[in-house]
């Protein structure tokens, strides 16, 4: 008989068959919501970025709103049963709006048609909120070994950026030949086959004990409501009383705010400061693709190596100084190739905090963890972005000058910046990780406690 091949093991390798089926899906969506707006409702029209940016703006809303909060009910539920249910909603609101995309463009105004979008985008990632802490936890249920947690984080963000390198180049003809329709069916269906790779995993979680589940009176429903907030609280108490966990969201936010710039003003300095033409820019996003696979592929052994710990620090500085050195680029192949191998480090420093925030938190805090620790970094990520494009364009806008023959503009300074910022948080993570034999175990008294 032919052995099957798996991923770490049979249940894992089924969750990211799933999801990596799943991430496509979201990848030709995302793309195709953009372009359709762009391209098709909003064409020739002044308002046509406000319009786009919207469908940004609505998902970051989600995971800044409901993010906190969903960390809460996410521990008190079943994983697989929330899990399920999520991709339950985000397919069905998806096949909605397919059914409506059926229209003619002009049969509904545009406002409508973007309040629809909007409001598809909004529910479909505040669903996400529920689905990725459960899949954390459960994760952790799956894969029970450092090693293999890290391999796991490895293959998530080696699938991730491969979505993201599949997904884009599905969308156009989906869109321009075949019709909206089409491509928003693809993510529905998508949702379909996570939902009964989800189904097929043999783990399980405990049931709620009744004190936890919903009371039937309203008495009841209100000592409901006092518990949740109760536990929200002590949600966040863990967390701040974590010294451990704490450091490691410190890491994240400053590497975001040191790393948000390039997505920001990084087409800028392909066109002024690599001198390249406007239509080669797809390939600085390929060329970053490329280095996150690898980086992800690599990820898995280099933990096993250094150590989740020693992988984070190390990481942080080998790409605080790779971007520095980016940011003195004046060719267009010396940067495509600084980009490939700064990517590399930077996935690996992802990859390493996976097992260490798995390793901090207790399977009955896990879901409010990361109820914390991803809207924050988003934020971060999202004021970055902000506070780079403000300062290229207003504070900065005119700085020009050189030292010892080095010349300086604009974008480059904020991007060597960035890469000091970068640097000094990883002399942050040596001080406050400090290296163990065993990746990403933090000693027990760092677990919640105020120590």
């Amino acid at each position: 008989m032919t052995p099957r091949p798996t991923l770490i093991n049979r249940d894992y390798t089924r969750l990211w068959f799933g999801q990596a089926v799943s991430s496509v899906g979201d990848a030709v969506f995302s793309t195709t919501l953009v372009l359709w707006v762009a391209t098709v409702l909003a064409k020739d029209e002044t308002w046509a970025p406000v319009a786009v940016s919207g469908v940004l703006m609505a998902s970051s809303a989600a995971v800044l709103v409901i993010g906190p909060l969903a960390g809460v009910f996410v521990d008190r539920w079943d994983k697989r049963g929330t899990m399920l249910l999520s991709e339950a909603v985000r397919g069905g609101l998806v096949a909605l709006l397919t059914v409506v995309s059926l229209l003619p463009v002009d049969a509904l105004p545009a406002g409508v048609w973007l309040g629809l979008v909007y409001a598809t985008v909004l529910l479909l990632h505040a669903a996400g909120q529920f689905f990725s802490p459960a899949r954390f936890a459960i994760l952790a249920d799956l894969v029970t070994s450092d090693a293999d947690r890290a391999r796991a984080a490895g293959i998530a963000q080696a699938t991730g950026e491969t979505a993201w390198i599949i997904g884009p180049p599905l969308a156009a003809p989906l869109l321009f030949t075949a019709g909206l329709q089409w491509a928003l069916l693809f993510n529905a269906l998508s949702y379909a086959v996570s939902y009964v790779a989800i189904r097929s995993i043999g783990v399980r979680t405990p049931t709620p004990a009744p004190a936890d589940r919903e009371g039937s009176t309203p008495k009841q429903a209100g000592r409901q409501k006092g518990a949740l907030r109760r536990e929200f609280t002590d949600g966040l108490r863990f967390f701040a009383r974590s010294r451990f966990l704490v450091a490691l969201l410190l890491l994240a936010v400053i590497g975001q705010f040191g790393i948000g710039a390039l997505s920001t003003l990084n087409v800028f300095f392909t066109t002024d400061n690599l001198h390249a033409d406007a239509h080669l820019y797809g390939y600085i996003g390929m060329a970053m693709g490329a280095g996150g696979i690898t980086g992800a592929l690599c990820a898995g052994r280099v933990v096993q190596w250094f150590g989740a710990r020693r992988s984070t620090w190390i990481s942080l500085l080998v790409s605080g100084v790779l971007l520095v050195a980016y940011s003195r680029q004046n060719s267009f192949l010396g940067g495509i190739a600084l980009l490939f191998v700064f990517t590399v480090p930077l996935t690996v420093l992802n990859t390493a905090m996976a097992p260490l925030l798995l390793a901090a938190a207790p399977p009955e805090y896990r879901g409010r963890v990361m109820a914390v620790f991803y809207p924050v970094t988003k934020l971060a990520s999202m004021l970055s972005a902000v506070l780079s494009g403000w300062l290229a364009g207003s504070v900065l806008h005119d700085l020009a000058g050189s030292v010892g023959g080095v010349r300086f503009g604009p974008i480059d300074t904020i991007f060597a910046v960035s890469g000091l910022i970068v640097v000094l948080s990883g002399v942050y993570a040596w001080i406050a990780l400090p290296g163990t034999k065993k990746a990403g175990r933090p000693p027990h008294h760092e677990r919640g406690s105020s120590e």
